[in-house]
């Protein structure tokens, strides 16, 4: 491959494009990506002396991200991590790990072929024709949900209150875990994926050094672990029917799931199953909450409701990026890149490009089409985006039956996280049915 100078980002925008911090900012961030799609949508991103970390390409524009979501041939999930850290976590994750760059390994980690053959074992679970004998179920946690909100009004914290314990109920609810375990399963899913941020890592303190974020997400993993091995056990000598049983009775080639793949299996499940839709439920609620005429029109037009669902993903994307690493030489956006770089895929960005969505920061649920990137695309297109739309549907439905007006009550704040993102508070004012 011939030389060719590298687009590198500035130090400041190369710190920004990493920051935690800049994620819960939100505005100023999106400013970023608004500049580097138009400046340098593929560009080369290098540490400096406060953020050690391997090199990347950051890509921001929406076609390109398309593409390499779609080219599973070029652009693999192994052998290097799938979702940013700095060194001394990498180094950490191979030293936890026996070897691996990834801390936890789950079908976001694996390749073809042996992706696809993990992936069908729970695949039909989370299809919408299976989904539909657990409806009545997730309504009945829906109303539950709610009416607890109603009880503890009229202002709540609607993170605290809904978002973040409705969807841990109905995912734990088909993995087979107890409800008596569900806080367990919040805590330690907050500490996996908000490890930098004071108030989901259990810490309460700012700007912990990286070495003890690190330490903390793997303190969470080992435990998802300890949990899991006993249901494993449990679901082994009396299988019920539900995914944990699935899971613990799995064959791939004749074998059983090695412990880590099991392990693994069941962390992206219970983490990833719920931690996402509740920050799209919240951002739903955000959207509406500042505007009210839209409340009353989704109120008295339920046919609206789907528009709604599909833009609070697309406007919160929760999962805010993935890496991938280059097979061979290739090509992103017109930029060269050799074999073994890295990349990041950066959803936000991506899902808004004002090139493929009109005015993309505004909340708009009658955009249509809406081809987000917030489940991915291709092969590792998110296995539960069926549930998590039908979770927030029926959601949606229950709180329009039971709730007259909202209003924010104070200011929403955002979790400082540069994977799984969205609001960690959403205080709400509102008047019962």
């Amino acid at each position: 491959m011939a030389t060719q100078e590298k687009p590198r980002l500035d130090p400041v925008t190369a710190r920004a494009v990493i920051d935690p911090a800049s994620y819960a900012a939100w505005d100023p961030l999106l400013d970023t990506f608004d500049r580097l799609r138009e400046e340098t949508p593929v560009a080369w991103v290098e540490a400096n002396d406060d953020a050690i970390h391997p090199p990347f390409w950051l890509v921001t524009r929406y076609d390109d991200v398309m593409r390499m979501s779609k080219d599973n041939a070029t652009f693999l999930n192994n052998p290097h991590t799938v979702v940013f850290s700095l060194t001394e976590g990498i180094e950490f994750a191979k030293a936890f790990s026996g070897g691996s760059e990834h801390m936890v390994a789950s079908l976001v980690t694996f390749d073809a072929p042996i992706h696809m053959k993990y992936r069908k074992l729970t695949q039909e679970w989370f299809m919408p024709k299976n989904l539909r004998g657990i409806e009545d179920e997730i309504r009945h946690i829906a109303q539950a949900t709610v009416q607890r909100m109603i009880d503890a009004g009229p202002e709540v914290d609607f993170c605290k209150i809904v978002s973040a314990p409705y969807p841990l109920h109905v995912v734990m609810q088909i993995l087979g875990v107890p409800e008596e375990d569900e806080p367990r399963m919040l805590t330690l899913t907050q500490q996996m994926f908000g490890g930098s941020d004071e108030d989901l890592n259990q810490s309460g303190m700012k700007d912990l050094p990286p070495d003890v974020i690190t330490q903390i997400v793997a303190g969470a993993v080992k435990d998802f672990e300890a949990y899991f091995a006993k249901l494993t056990a449990e679901k082994r000598a009396n299988p019920t029917g539900d995914v944990a049983s699935t899971i613990a009775n799995a064959v791939v080639d004749g074998e059983p799931l090695n412990d880590r793949d099991m392990m693994g299996y069941y962390i992206i499940v219970a983490a990833a199953g719920h931690d996402t839709t509740s920050a799209s439920t919240a951002g739903a609620m955000l959207a509406l909450a500042q505007d009210p005429d839209q409340w009353a029109r989704v109120k008295a037009d339920r046919s609206l409701l789907g528009g709604i669902v599909e833009e609070a993903i697309r406007w919160t994307t929760p999962v805010q990026h993935f890496m991938r690493t280059a097979a061979e030489d290739t090509e992103v956006g017109g930029q060269k890149i050799a074999k073994g770089d890295w990349l990041m895929m950066n959803y936000v960005a991506a899902n808004h490009d004002p090139a493929v969505f009109d005015d993309p920061r505004k909340f708009d649920a009658a955009r249509s089409p809406n081809r987000h990137l917030a489940f991915g695309a291709g092969a590792h297109q998110c296995l539960g985006l069926h549930l998590a739309r039908l979770e927030m549907r029926i959601l949606f439905e229950v709180l329009l039956d039971r709730i007259e007006s909202i209003e924010l009550a104070g200011e929403p704040a955002r979790s400082k996280s540069t994977f799984v993102g969205g609001l960690k508070t959403l205080p709400l004012r509102f008047q019962a049915a």
